[in-house]
Formats: structure tokens, sequence, C-alpha cells
């Protein structure tokens, strides 16, 4: 997904925006057939397509619950885990990589999973177009891409304007909900967010993972390695 337009000082108030950077590459993975299908099966009932337009959530869900916005789910598996945990929340899920938007349609529609529903957009223009202001219960961001290159860092999603930006769609009380496996990254993480006067930090530093997520086969296989996980919870005051 795009990050926030950088803010110029300097550029003239009726100046054209400035290019957004991108803090996500489309890769071309191969989807299977049985993604493929789903996209035909379950993508009527689980998909919503994008629209430069608020939102009716009551009518997407068919139900009104406290929302989670997620952010980037990769394949699905930790979040039709916490779906189904939390059966009494509803999850808009944003993931721009069609493998992995078709992964979860199957996930949905073969568990009978009815409490997400997908974007597969741009979470920012998402954020910006179709949510309202505190409208969001939670948000979770798992793993996005560190860009571990120092060249890449303004590409990484956690930067000071979108927190903010994030925050005008959080309610009073609700949390954010961060978790990366890059140290570098996680320390970064920690510091946007403890600057944010609008956040309180749940922990001392980093959170205790929370129950409701799961680990993901990536970090199993990363904590036999020795690799680890840093989790970062904060609620907006």
């Amino acid at each position: 997904m795009s990050s926030p337009d950088p803010i110029d000082a300097n550029k003239p108030p009726h100046s054209p925006p400035l290019r957004p950077i991108k803090t996500f590459v489309l890769r071309a993975g191969r989807m299977g057939p049985g993604q493929s299908r789903a996209f035909d099966l379950y993508g009527p009932r689980f998909l919503v397509p994008y629209q430069p337009a608020r939102l009716d959530i009551g009518a997407a869900f068919g139900r009104d619950a406290p929302l989670i916005l997620e952010i980037g789910f990769g394949m699905g598996d930790a979040t039709a885990a916490i779906a189904l945990a939390r059966a009494q929340d509803n999850f808009l899920c944003c993931e721009v990589h069609a493998p992995g938007v078709g992964a979860l349609l199957k996930r949905c529609g073969e568990q009978g999973i009815d409490n997400i529903r997908i974007v597969q957009h741009d979470a920012v223009q998402v954020l910006d177009n179709m949510l309202v202001p505190e409208q969001l219960d939670g948000v979770h961001i798992f793993f996005p891409d560190p860009w571990h290159k120092a060249r890449h860092h303004k590409r990484r999603l956690i930067q000071p304007a979108f927190v903010s930006r994030l925050l005008t769609r959080l309610k009073p009380g609700g949390y954010l909900h961060c978790a990366t496996d890059w140290q570098p990254y996680a320390e970064q993480m920690l510091q946007v967010l403890s600057a944010e006067p609008g956040l309180i930090n749940t922990a001392a530093d980093y959170a205790a993972k929370p129950d409701y997520r799961p680990l993901t086969k990536f970090e199993h296989r990363g904590l036999k390695l020795g690799h680890g996980v840093w989790d970062l919870v904060f609620q907006r005051r």
C-alpha cells in the first residue's frame, strides 16, 4: 500500500500533489487452481469492491459489531484464525496480492468464516475514502515489509504521517497492534508510535504476544532458528 504523501513546506499551495511513496511491490505470484476458483465461488460473498466513497459497514457484514482493520494479511492464515476466535468482531482486511486474497477467500468459504470482508486494494486509499473518523475499534499490521536496505527505509509503512492519518479513523480507546520479526524495524516502530501524542503504549516497551494472534509457520521456523518477534500494542487516548 502507498504511504501518505510527504509534506514539502516549500511547495506552492496549488501545485500538484507529490508522488506517493509505495510501501509495497506487486509481485507476480502464481495462484493455484483452488485460489482462482475461490474468487468465483466466494468472491461475491466476501469481497468488497474498492470505492472512493464511504462503505456501509452494516450492509457489508450484515450486522453491527466492533470493526477491526487488518492491513496486509499475506496468505491469511493468522487472519482466519483470529476471526474464528473473535466471532464477536468484524474484520475488514486489505491485501493487494491476488494469491493471498484467493487463499483467504478459500478459507472463509470452506470454514464458514462470516465475519471477514476483503478489499483487494491499497489500504491507505481504503482508510482515506471508505472509512469515516473514529470508526475503527482496532487495527492489525502484522509483519509489514521491513524494507531492509537503508535507502528503502522511507518505504516502511509505519511512519509518523501514516500513524497520524490512521489515528483519525481509530476510536478513542481503540488499539493499534503491530508485529515484526525484524528488530531494526521493531525499534523504529517503537520510536514512531511512542512519539505520537495520541497513543499510549500498553506495555513498558514491547508487548507480550496477545493470545488472539497465532504463531505463523514462518514464526515457528524463525523461533526455532533463534529469531525474535516483537509485538507492539498501543491504545488511542
